[in-house]
């Protein structure tokens, strides 16, 4: 959880953000490479993906139509051209990466969903899995942007084992490789997972969990600066920026030994909501999903 308070004006409080370039951006890449694999093997070229890109952003605009805004006051269409341009060369750069006519993907997109033996409900989506005719697993992400520096790529890491341990609970088969495709830089960063990797992963995601459980009761949840608060939405309403946080919606039960609260105040949560995701769950839940600006 990179910032508590983030977390909460996402996952609490709902508060609504705009879409952004640069995400938006690389939803249209993602859209264009999962899609490229529906064509057989020998047409999978670079022309070809390229030419994809302004069909998949009209089918993006179809189904999310407040994208438009991005562009609203680009009258000449210049800026919508150049950013179609930029995602257009992303796309092309996947090719010097990897060659998508000697790959047959398993699954594209996969939903993944399981849960601890602590009831902590797991869910995320997968961008590739490879599949080996020995059996072996390979989990792909694609990234728009750029390959973190060594000392930073634990982190970047994390979601991806986050993804092998749900394939391993599921399927009880540890990924054989992880692979981080930067489109951004042009670079590939691996890792081979083993069995104590993702029990380390399992530990601090419950770990995670009681941090956000706690939080939710106390309604204690405070801000961690970092250089992406520059990007964040929220800056109005973040104490590091000057601004007040809303009311906290939930009810937090008194500490031992303060006044009770009065009666006709917001229900408490009977668990931690979970983070944003369009299904419901019966218990508490984690998911993964792209960083800002990815």
């Amino acid at each position: 959880m990179q910032c508590p308070l983030l977390y909460r004006f996402r996952v609490i409080d709902k508060l609504p953000e705009k879409p952004s370039e640069a995400a938006t951006r690389g939803t249209l890449v993602h859209a264009v490479l999962e899609r490229l694999f529906d064509d057989p093997a020998v047409e999978r070229t670079a022309p070809r993906a390229r030419s994809m890109v302004p069909g998949q952003w009209d089918r993006l605009l179809e189904s999310r139509p407040e994208l438009g805004e991005l562009f609203a006051e680009d009258e000449g269409g210049e800026r919508l051209t150049r950013w179609l341009g930029e995602a257009e060369g992303l796309v092309e750069r996947w090719f010097s990466l990897e060659d998508p006519t000697r790959l047959e993907p398993a699954e594209r997109e996969l939903f993944v969903e399981t849960e601890l033996e602590s009831g902590l409900r797991l869910r995320g989506v997968i961008d590739r899995v490879d599949v080996a005719p020995t059996g072996e697993v390979r989990i792909v992400d694609y990234k728009t942007g750029k390959a973190p520096r060594p000392e930073y790529s634990e982190g970047a890491l994390f979601q991806m084992k986050f993804y092998a341990l749900v394939i391993w609970r599921l399927k009880r088969v540890v990924p054989r490789r992880l692979q981080l495709v930067y489109l951004g830089s042009g670079d590939v960063l691996t890792y081979d997972p083993v069995e104590a990797d993702l029990e380390r992963v399992e530990r601090k995601l419950l770990a995670l969990w009681e941090a956000i459980r706690e939080a939710t009761e106390t309604g204690d949840w405070r801000p961690r600066p970092t250089k992406l608060c520059g990007w964040c939405d929220h800056q109005a309403v973040c104490p590091e920026f000057g601004g007040t946080p809303p009311v906290y919606p939930l009810t937090v039960p008194p500490r031992q030994g303060a006044e009770p609260l009065p009666d006709g105040g917001p229900p408490a949560a009977s668990e931690p909501p979970a983070a944003p995701d369009p299904l419901p769950a019966a218990g508490p839940v984690a998911s993964a999903g792209p960083a800002q600006g990815v």
